[in-house]
């Protein structure tokens, strides 16, 4: 039973890494070596990195050093907004006792499960009466309506989980409830808040549609979208495109190796809550 389970996790990996491994191949394998199908190549190049991080913004490689500086200082913002909203929030929803608690918080669950092409007219014309268009703050605005209900729901739960005698025992030692948030929750809370974040930063760095409409110009455009222009706008260097990849997948592997051990607690307190 024991080797049958690991043959299952090792073809669960091997068809897990296989695409993220061709793509890494593919941005070291020269152009020649690319188009005749080689599997491995034989002279491996570094070069499409290097002109990536070295070229001029004003050339191909170097749109994608732009991309994704957007895109971290965007993801990055919409993620600290949205986590102080949703720790914040959360905790009221998790613990308070008001008039249409329940409702308000499947209203901002119902916002969140909307297809994003419903709200493009509406948030395009916000944004232009705002002069808001092709601006690192409007797409971060427009981030935050999608990752901010997702961080109040996710926390609303993890905070069902904690008990609530900690806060009533803080409260009795004369703290505030604010003060028993601060002292007491967050720090409990921990494995929550990290695999929130986590999971927001995702939400706010794979968005494509809102920044594909919303931006005009490298100045703000974020790295999936000049990825998606870059095979349709220049030449097909298939190679230049697999290197841009691997440097987009990079955050989100690095945030999911450096926060490994608090995201399983993270999703499992927000499920039992």
């Amino acid at each position: 039973m024991r080797k049958f389970q690991y043959a299952m996790c090792g073809l669960l990996a091997i068809v897990v890494l296989a695409p993220f491994s061709w793509l890494v191949i593919s941005s070291l394998s020269p152009a020649d070596e690319l188009n005749n199908g080689s599997l491995l190549p034989t002279h491996p190049t570094f070069s499409r990195y290097q002109d990536i991080f070295t070229s001029g913004t004003d050339g191909i490689a170097g749109t994608f050093r732009v991309s994704m500086l957007n895109s971290l200082v965007v993801a990055s913002a919409t993620t600290l907004i949205s986590l102080v909203v949703g720790c914040l929030g959360g905790y009221a929803f998790a613990r308070l006792r008001f008039r249409f608690r329940r409702t308000t918080l499947f209203a901002f669950l119902a916002i969140y499960m909307l297809p994003p092409i419903a709200l493009v007219i509406p948030l395009y014309l916000a944004l232009a009466n705002l002069h808001l268009l092709d601006t690192q703050l409007g797409l971060i605005v427009t981030y935050c309506s999608i990752v901010t209900p997702f961080c109040l729901w996710t926390m609303s739960n993890f905070y069902l989980s904690l008990p609530p005698e900690l806060e009533d025992a803080a409260r009795v030692d004369g703290c505030s409830r604010l003060g028993a948030l601060v002292r007491i929750v967050l720090p409990l809370a921990r494995p929550g808040i990290v695999a929130t974040a986590m999971f927001g930063f995702l939400l706010a760095w794979d968005e494509f549609l809102y920044s594909l409409i919303f931006t005009s110009t490298t100045n703000s455009k974020t790295i999936p979208v000049a990825i998606a222009e870059f095979t349709g706008k220049f030449s097909s260097d298939f190679g230049l495109v697999a290197a841009g990849g691997v440097l987009a997948a990079l955050p989100p592997v690095l945030l999911a190796l450096l926060f490994q051990r608090y995201i399983v607690n993270g999703l499992t307190g927000a499920v039992k809550g």
